[in-house]
Formats: C-alpha cells, structure tokens, sequence
C-alpha cells in the first residue's frame, strides 16, 4: 500500500511489451527524398536490366547465368517489396528494428549480388572458348551474346555497388 492508501500497481512484465518500431528512415513518399530511397530505386531499375539482359543473351551457361538471374529477380522483388513497406508505412505498424532489418537485408544482397557479378565475370570472360557443336567447333558466346554479357556484367558492378552504398548507409543508421 502507498502513503495514500491506495494498493500499488504491480510493475509491468518486460517479456509481455515490446518496444516501439526502431526506424529513421522517412515513411511514405518521403523516403524517396533521401539518399537510401534513392539507391533502393537504383537498385530496383539497374536490378531489372541485369537479369533482363541475361535472360536476352539466351543463357548459353546455365549453371552461371542461373544463379546471376535466380538472385537478381530475387533482389528485384525483395527491394520492391522493402520500398513498397516504407512507402505504405507499414513499418510504422510492425514493431521491429526497422534499422537492424534494413542492415541484415543489404548486407545479405551485397553479398550474393557479389558472387553473382563474379559468376557473370566469368561467362562473359569465357566467349573464346571453343566448343564443339555438331561438328563445327565454334565459340562459346557469339558476338551479339558476348555484348550483352558484358552490359550484363557492367549492370551487375553498379548494382552491386548500389547495395554496397545502401549497405553503408544502413550501417550508419543501425550503429547507436
């Protein structure tokens, strides 16, 4: 009992309230003005030329080129998906450390979007290698594909370097 007479409240079990949704970033169409919303729209677009450039290549080495397209349409949607919760203001909602998930998801893309640069790196190096096909030994990639591979490969560079940016700056937000 307190001084008044009046029993006192428990205190609050910390394990039942969750704290409020960590984010810095503007919500709605405010994140468009800054520079992450701005590298997210880049990586969106140049995300898109990447694996539309491959799958117009015809993907003459699909054990490469597979993983090139598998990760960047999966980043395409994934970033799609991310500005489409920040313009929506859903994060508001969710309760999460907004600036944690935004770290985690750029770190993990920067990295397979690396490995799949280097795997396009390699198609597009390998277009004098002969092979043999049905009876006449020609290159690997004829020359309207090796152009395309290597728009391809420049695609992927600055897509990745849009994530390795975004990533930066996430980094900067997360730390306290």
């Amino acid at each position: 009992m307190s001084a008044g007479g009046a029993p006192v409240p428990p205190p609050a079990n910390p394990a039942v309230s969750f704290p409020a949704p960590r984010v810095t970033l503007p919500v709605g169409p405010d994140i468009l003005r800054t520079y992450s919303g701005a590298f997210v729209c880049l990586e969106i677009v140049l995300g898109a030329l990447v694996w539309i450039l491959v799958a117009s290549s015809n993907v003459p080495l699909p054990l490469l080129q597979g993983w090139v397209m598998f990760v960047s349409v999966t980043a395409f949607i994934c970033s799609l998906l991310f500005l489409g919760v920040f313009l929506s203001g859903v994060v508001t909602q969710i309760n999460a450390n907004w600036n944690f998930l935004d770290l985690a998801y750029h770190f993990t893309v920067f990295v397979f979007y690396f490995g799949a640069f280097l795997l396009e790196v390699a198609a597009t190096s390998l277009h004098d290698l002969r092979c043999n096909r049905t009876m006449a030994v020609q290159p690997l990639l004829n020359d309207n594909q090796y152009n395309i591979n290597v728009a391809a490969t420049i695609f992927a560079f600055v897509t990745t370097a849009c994530y390795g940016c975004s990533l930066g700056l996430a980094l900067r937000r997360w730390r306290p």
